[in-house]
């Protein structure tokens, strides 16, 4: 193996080894990233005492010449920190600007936001080993913090510590998010309606909260596109405004899901986006069912023989029980929800009364609620006959028993 004689540039002390033994150069810490640092850089840089100062290293400046410990030492910086960090905050939800998207960070403070903020920044040295540090934050005032950093590693088998200070500068704006719901922003409608009836207040109530529960459950899931535009109540129902066509859709279908009914949905054209693509909002029309759980109704197909039904279900067919059997009834599928009937009554409109005898299977007495006369009528078979009263409906349809609640 040869030896080789060599001088380090800088202080021009001989560098003697063996030739095969001197190392490649070492990467500066913004080369060993790929980015260029700011040039000043906040803090100074410490070393531990000389170690052998005739083993040769590279130049941690020029990369190529090797210099001798001393001097490599003398010019070696574990990480380069930026002068200054700015980070950009929206005022209004809190969320913290990262490249070209807003992240909800949940913080009460922004510490931990600094903190990552400087650690990202950090560009370490290739040749640092083991490297650790710490930070003490320093509140200079509403928008600064200034952190006080302690690095440490080993390099070349020597300890390094160094200490910088990175001022990190948070700057108020505003995200698309808050801009939007500034704005009024929506991309969908979803209209609540009802077939041949106006929509209760229950099922107002209910479909708003719909509407708010699945757009919530969005936002935790980390949407933040998912917002509610506006809830207006009208004469005719409801109109929720809200902010894609997804959750336009979603929220339609949970409301029928809910209710029964059906959805249909029309597109209106806005505007076009800097791309020159068309932007569309779409209308999502809910109808509900003509009849609800709890109507008391009088289905024509059987020309009134069935006598009246009482309405359990509205999703999908219509399904419910004949108040004069106890059997159950099932609209054809044709009718759906909305099958060839008059409404009588609402469940809560029966009252109780007195069962005065069981005449056989197929009858019972009750006194008449509004004239106390006794009456023959219909029983089911839910009818229990130990009962001393039962709720009954009085309609154009006559007397009959309702289910007991």
């Amino acid at each position: 193996m040869s030896e080789s004689r060599a001088f380090c540039p800088r202080c021009g002390d001989s560098i003697e080894g063996s030739a095969d033994s001197v190392e490649e150069p070492a990467a500066s810490p913004s080369a060993e990233r790929g980015s260029s640092a700011d040039d000043d850089r906040a803090g100074t840089a410490g070393a531990s005492a000389p170690a052998d100062a005739g083993t040769p290293v590279a130049d941690a400046t020029t990369d190529r010449t090797p210099l001798c410990t001393d001097c490599y030492f003398e010019a070696f910086v574990l990480a380069d920190a930026p002068a200054r960090i700015e980070v950009a905050v929206c005022a209004g939800c809190g969320a913290v600007e990262r490249g070209e998207r807003w992240v909800d960070v949940g913080a009460r403070d922004y510490t931990d936001v600094a903190v990552e903020a400087v650690s990202e920044a950090l560009e370490v040295h290739v040749d640092a080993e083991e490297f650790a540090w710490g930070v003490d934050p320093e509140q200079v005032d509403e928008n600064t913090i200034r952190m006080h950093c302690g690095l440490s590693a080993v390099v070349r088998g020597r300890p390094i510590e160094e200490h910088v200070t990175v001022p990190v500068k948070f700057s108020r704006g505003t995200c698309r998010r808050c801009g939007r719901i500034a704005g009024d922003y929506y991309a969908s409608t979803v209209q609540v309606r009802a077939d041949g009836r106006t929509p209760t207040d229950e099922e107002v109530g209910r479909a708003a909260e719909i509407a708010r529960e699945y757009v919530a459950d969005r936002e935790a899931a980390g949407d933040r596109d998912a917002f509610v535009s506006k809830i207006t109540e009208s004469a005719d129902g409801l109109d929720i405004r809200v902010s894609t066509t997804q959750l336009g859709r979603a929220i339609a279908d949970r409301i029928v899901g809910q209710f029964g009914g059906d959805v249909s949905d029309s597109e209106t054209l806005v505007t076009e986006d800097e791309d020159g693509d068309e932007v569309y909002r779409v209308s999502y029309a809910v109808r509900l069912p003509r009849f609800r759980p709890g109507d008391v109704i009088e289905p024509a197909a059987d020309g009134g023989e069935g006598g009246p039904v009482l309405v359990e279900s509205a999703r999908g067919n219509l399904k419910g029980v004949r108040l004069k059997t106890g059997e159950p009834y099932e609209a054809d599928a044709g009718d759906a929800t909305a099958p060839d009937a008059r409404r009588l009554g609402r469940r809560e409109d029966g009252v109780e009364t007195t069962l005065v005898a069981v005449a056989d299977d197929r009858a019972v007495q009750v006194l008449d609620p509004e004239t106390y006369e006794t009456k023959t009528i219909a029983r089911p078979d839910y009818l229990d006959p130990d009962a001393e009263t039962v709720p009954v409906l009085k309609s154009r349809a006559g007397l009959h028993v309702l289910p007991a609640e």
